[in-house]
């Protein structure tokens, strides 16, 4: 039996196709998971029938941000999201309703995404956004905070936020909607989470992204100094184990620093972390409180809060 002839053309034309898969760019962090979540945001909503605060929250909220930063995604991963957003009146009814519902906390996460669509272009009228602002404030305890169901002392993570960190993003929604009508409402949610004891790598992270007069902001800045683990990283502590959530929180500061040489080196090696901490779908393993644990809902805002870290520290000449 005669082994088939290859014609001349078919070996150069396979030798270049083997060539080109060998050299083409790998692709980006921020590539791969904006590519996981543009998959999995409009899944939810089309299987649950409801939306929900990872999905159209959290992970959309991250979209957003990168439409924004003129990276590509496809309008079907936000066209339904952009709709439910577009009508906060209906956020207390999503269809999801149970036991552990949190409708002050999905209120916050749904406002903060579309704070970001709005920002984006996604949705023109800033009428939704202002309507959602009002109903935000409403929600702000008599000392500056926004207190959710699960209690004060719950540590936070990254889809059910805790009280700091619901509060910074309730402050950040205010700013965006209208900084002057809000101002009162934004200083005594700064004067609350300012005044908080800091003893978490969370606690740190939010007071350097409020001010650079704040009183307490060398301690915080001292303490992820210290924290940054041998792996580029931040646990929730600075003596535990370093987690995908914590370590994007603090990136997300770090970016908001002036830059320096100790800046962008400790920015390189947060990096360098989550990028090694990404699966191969491009998602990242979900923080939960106690570690460990599995849960969709933390892996989808896991995987919004990292993105979110990347985008903000991506070089100016990186791939996208």
């Amino acid at each position: 039996m005669h082994r088939p002839r290859t014609s001349r053309l078919a070996l150069p034309l396979a030798f270049m196709a083997a060539m080109g898969a060998q050299t083409a760019p790998a692709q980006s962090s921020e590539r791969k998971a904006l590519d996981f979540l543009a998959r999995e945001v409009p899944l939810w909503s089309l299987e649950n029938h409801c939306y929900s605060c990872h999905n159209n929250g959290d992970a959309a909220r991250a979209l957003y941000d990168a439409k924004r930063r003129r990276q590509t995604i496809p309008n079907a991963a936000l066209a339904d999201t952009s709709l439910w957003l577009s009508r906060p009146e209906r956020w207390d009814r999503n269809g999801g309703q149970g036991p552990f519902s949190d409708k002050t906390l999905a209120r916050i996460q749904f406002a903060s995404a579309l704070a970001s669509a709005t920002t984006s272009g996604a949705i023109a009228d800033r009428t939704p956004l202002k309507t959602a602002a009002a109903r935000l404030a409403q929600d702000q305890a008599a000392d500056g905070s926004w207190p959710l169901a699960e209690g004060a002392g719950n540590l936070g993570s990254p889809a059910s936020y805790g009280k700091p960190l619901a509060t910074l993003a309730a402050r950040d929604t205010l700013r965006a909607a209208d900084p002057f009508k809000y101002a009162n409402a934004i200083a005594r949610a700064e004067s609350w989470l300012l005044a908080r004891p800091l003893k978490t790598m969370i606690d740190a992270s939010i007071v350097l992204n409020i001010s650079p007069l704040a009183s307490n902001r060398s301690r915080a800045w001292k303490m992820v100094r210290e924290a940054q683990a041998p792996d580029g990283g931040w646990g929730p502590f600075a003596d535990t184990p370093t987690e995908p959530f914590d370590s994007a929180l603090v990136l997300l500061a770090l970016a908001r620093l002036d830059p320096t040489p100790e800046t962008r080196a400790m920015i390189r090696r947060a990096r360098s972390y989550l990028e090694a901490a990404q699966l191969p779908d491009g998602s990242w393993p979900e923080t939960t409180r106690p570690p460990n644990a599995l849960s969709y809902a933390q892996k989808l805002s896991t995987t919004a809060w990292s993105t979110l870290a990347l985008l903000a520290t991506t070089e100016p000449d990186a791939p996208r």
